[in-house]
């Protein structure tokens, strides 16, 4: 069988490029047993409550929901359990300094299979209130609206 080559997102977090404003962003390794493997393949995972703590020198993902695989049998996972994530020691002797700093949280913003193992994005975050919210989607709405200007310009459509 043909080793799997590339990235195959399996969830991502959108609503926390809303709700944070994302400052560095770092890829770990997740350690995990079979069936959760199994039901990761399927799709069925939900980063909605998703968070990461740092532990005695350990990054934790919790709140992620990895739904039991339907054929598994008295092996299965638990689909909310604490899951270690895998990083470099200098990775954990940053996100330690960092996170003890006021306002910033680690967020996951995706979950995928890069070349047959399971990754996490994790993101270094600070949460953004609700005036800040409205400004990014006014910014985000100009930009868009000044992309499709330009693009009715270069083909000759443009109304001024």
């Amino acid at each position: 069988m043909p080793k799997e080559q590339g990235r195959k997102v399996i969830v991502s977090n959108r609503r926390a490029r809303h709700d944070y404003s994302i400052l560095d962003t770092y890829e770990a390794g997740l350690v995990l047993v079979g069936t959760e493997v199994k039901s990761l393949r399927a799709g069925r995972a939900s980063l909605a409550d998703a968070f990461a703590t740092v532990d005695d020198g350990e990054v934790w993902l919790r709140g992620v929901h990895i739904q039991e695989y339907e054929h598994g049998t008295w092996t299965n996972h638990e689909a909310r359990r604490k899951r270690k994530l895998l990083l470099h020691r200098g990775e954990i002797e940053k996100l330690i300094g960092k996170t003890k700093e006021t306002g910033l949280s680690l967020v996951p913003l995706s979950m995928y299979f890069k070349d047959g193992k399971v990754k996490v994005e994790l993101a270094l975050a600070r949460g953004r209130k609700a005036h800040d919210k409205r400004q990014a989607i006014a910014k985000r709405d100009a930009e868009r609206e000044m992309a499709k200007a330009m693009g009715r310009a270069v083909k000759g459509k443009y109304r001024g």
